[in-house]
Order: C-alpha cells, then sequence, then structure tokens
C-alpha cells in the first residue's frame, strides 16, 4: 500500500526548522502482552519537546505491522501521541509524515550555517543563480519520520511505506545479525539517494550522544555500526527548489524534506 502524495497541508512559522523530529519510544522492544508508547519529539541530541497528538498536525501517522498499515488512532492532546493497546506481535513500522511548516531567516549566514550542517553544496550559487534575496527569506520543510519498535520476538521486514523522501532499514535489529552493523537504503520519489550524507545520533546507556556521518552507496545504501543497549537515530534531508504554486502559498524559496527513523539494538 503506498500513501497518498502529499504537496502541502499546512504553512506555520516555527523556529524548530533545523531540529530533528522523530519518534521516541518507551522501549524499542516490548512483550507480547505490552503497549506501544511512544513520544513525538522536537529537538538535538535525543532531547526536546514532546508533541501531543493533534491531527492537524500530520498528514499521515500510521502502524505497518504484520503486512498491513493501521492509522494510529488517538484523541486530540494525547501525550505521548502512540499508545497502541495490544498490538500484534512482530515488527512494528511506525510512521510519521508532518504538515508542512515554514521558518523564516533574517539572514544567508544562519541558512548557510545549515546548509553546511546537512552537506548540501554549494547551494549559495544556486541561490545567487535563482536571483534569491539573502536577507529575510522562507524555507518551507516537511517530516518524515519512522521508527522500528519490536513486539514479542520482533521479527518482520521494514519496508516502502510511500513516503516522499524514506528511510527502510534492510536489517531487523531484533531478530538479525548485527555483528556487521545495519543496512539502510535512503529514497527520495521513487529513486534510491547515491552519495548523500546520513546521519546518525548514537545514545549510549549512561545517556550520552554521539553524531557521527556515514554516506551512501551508488545503491543509496549505507552502514552502520550498532551496539547492544544502545538507541539510534538516524536523519537524512533533501533540498529543493519548491514547486510554483508552494512558493506562490507559502512564500518559501527552499523546501526540504526530512526523513528520521529511531531503533534500539536489545541487549
Amino acid at each position: 500500500m503506498r500513501l497518498t502524495p502529499f504537496v502541502f497541508a499546512l504553512f506555520v512559522a516555527s523556529p524548530l526548522a533545523a531540529h530533528e523530529f522523530w519518534i521516541d519510544a518507551d522501549s524499542y522492544l516490548v512483550g507480547a502482552n505490552s503497549r506501544l508508547v511512544a513520544d513525538l519529539v522536537n529537538g538535538e541530541d535525543f532531547e526536546g519537546g514532546k508533541q501531543p497528538y493533534i491531527p492537524r498536525r500530520f498528514v499521515h501517522f500510521i502502524d505497518f505491522a504484520d503486512g498491513k498499515i493501521t492509522p494510529v488512532a488517538g484523541r486530540v492532546g494525547d501525550n505521548p501521541a502512540l499508545q497502541v493497546e495490544d498490538p500484534a506481535p512482530g515488527l512494528h513500522v511506525i510512521a510519521y509524515q508532518s504538515t508542512a511548516r515554514t521558518v523564516d531567516y533574517a539572514t544567508w549566514e544562519a541558512f548557510e550555517s545549515f546548509v553546511e550542517h546537512k552537506d548540501f553544496g554549494d547551494v549559495l550559487s544556486r541561490h545567487q543563480t535563482r536571483d534569491l534575496p539573502l536577507e529575510d527569506f522562507t524555507e518551507l520543510y516537511t517530516r518524515y519520520s519512522k521508527s522500528l519498535i519490536g513486539v514479542g520476538d520482533g521479527a518482520g521486514a521494514d519496508r516502502r511505506l510511500g513516503l516522499e523522501t524514506e528511510i527502510v532499514a534492510l536489517t531487523n535489529p531484533y531478530t538479525d545479525d548485527l555483528s556487521d552493523g545495519m543496512q539502510f537504503q535512503l529514497f527520495y520519489g521513487d529513486a534510491p539517494r547515491p552519495d548523500v550524507q546520513f546521519e546518525i545520533f548514537e545514545k549510549a546507556p549512561d545517556d550520552s550522544v554521539t553524531q557521527t556521518f556515514y554516506r551512501t552507496n551508488d545503491d543509496g545504501i549505507a552502514t552502520v555500526p550498532v551496539r547492544p543497549g544502545h538507541e539510534y537515530m538516524a536523519d537524512a534531508v533533501v533540498l529543493r527548489e519548491p514547486a510554483a504554486n508552494v512558493t506562490a502559498a507559502s512564500g518559501a524559496i527552499w523546501e526540504t524534506l526530512w526523513a528520521n527513523m529511531t531503533w534500539g539494538v536489545p541487549e
């Protein structure tokens, strides 16, 4: 099943565009008779503000398990945002697509620091070629976040769920041999994303966080070493020129699409 394509639904100014947005499970591997509970979090380095269940803020919020996609149910204001009773055994892939939001930049330097961190290359030349202003301009961004949560033995596999940009885990952290690390494939539209930055945050049992950068190969695949007892978050961002109708509606002159994935590695 492929999710419905989405162009834009809501434009809200936000100061948090440069931060990650992730699905933070209470536990990434739970017993067969347990609940699935997770927060939606906006922040950095596994620290941030928890976002409640508010339908107008998302386009899709789903649970993929046992070959079926089920919308995540909730009441407005639920916090944690994900609360699933009696989940089926196996691997649950939770996916969230936000509505589009905007962030304003007062200076080019503020945008440039973000461009450099995400390794977008020579964006300044592209900016100048389009004769865009270097002050007081707007970016539009959308979040595409996933999380791998195991129930019982956690058996199963991730797959493409139709997000416009998407991280797909080729390794199940709860059932597969992790001695050679985990593999992920990164997509934009229907195509893999070769030779792009793949950012990993690793949270140790003492809550310390390290950040490592990888690059995808020609097939859009990155291999990430992992350690037992640690939690992980992957992040990869697409920067593009918005479509004319999106610019007309939002005022944005750049658009970013944020792919994110979280998971844990059992002890």
